[in-house]
């Protein structure tokens, strides 16, 4: 189907508020539902590609992440911005850095490999407080006696990074560093340290019998 100029700029324009309004990234599937099948894929690439030019000089960028697209602030002005709203860093344990590490570059793990290349016992507070930011979430479940649950992460947990796929994650000695400073990270909540620490094994053990006998 071919479309006048004039047309062609309304579809831009139509695909740049979205973004600007969209508080989450958008797909390529998300944008055509705008266009009731009018525009089609190539079409929709060819006008992010158009976008994505005309903001090159500007204070915002438009990025490709895992989800989809949008548009965010340049890092070199993130600094000057956090004057008008300063926040708290978000502070993570080492606990939940190593977990959360583990599982993004040995996915898919079970509880119990994360534990083995810990060497201490897992406390379930992180799986959960992981799982509810949206970085993690069970994937699966091993074929094995007690077919134990398999955690990976998801497109938020790249969403977050600014990332589009897990080859582009940065060496492992670089992420906790990569997640405090990423500008997307401004509005996280701050891991309780106590709440997420380590365990030794056999104290989450006898833990865990205690409360099971608990409830029998």
């Amino acid at each position: 189907m071919e479309f006048s100029e004039q047309e062609i700029t309304e579809f831009k324009y139509t695909v740049e508020a979205a973004l600007l309004s969209s508080t989450e990234p958008l797909s390529i599937s998300d944008i055509k539902r705008m266009f009731n099948e009018e525009v089609d894929s190539s079409m929709v690439r060819t006008l992010l590609s158009q976008i994505a030019e005309e903001w090159s000089s500007r204070s915002g960028e438009l990025v490709e992440v895992a989800s989809g697209w949008r548009i965010q602030v340049r890092a070199s002005f993130q600094s000057r911005l956090d004057r008008l709203e300063p926040q708290r860093p978000p502070k993570y344990s080492r606990a939940v850095l190593e977990t959360l590490a583990i599982i993004a570059y040995k996915q898919p793990v079970t509880r119990g490999d994360i534990e083995d290349v810990r060497g201490v016992a897992v406390s379930p507070n992180i799986l959960r407080t992981l799982e509810a930011r949206g970085w993690i979430d069970q994937v699966g479940v091993r074929e094995t006696p007690g077919r134990p649950a398999l955690f990976g992460t998801t497109e938020a947990f790249l969403d977050d990074l600014g990332l589009k796929v897990l080859g582009e994650l940065p060496p492992l000695d670089d992420l906790g560093e990569l997640l405090e400073e990423s500008p997307d990270m401004s509005e996280q909540m701050t891991l309780d340290v106590e709440r997420s620490g380590d365990v030794p094994a056999d104290s989450m053990a006898a833990h865990e019998a205690a409360g099971s006998q608990s409830i029998n």
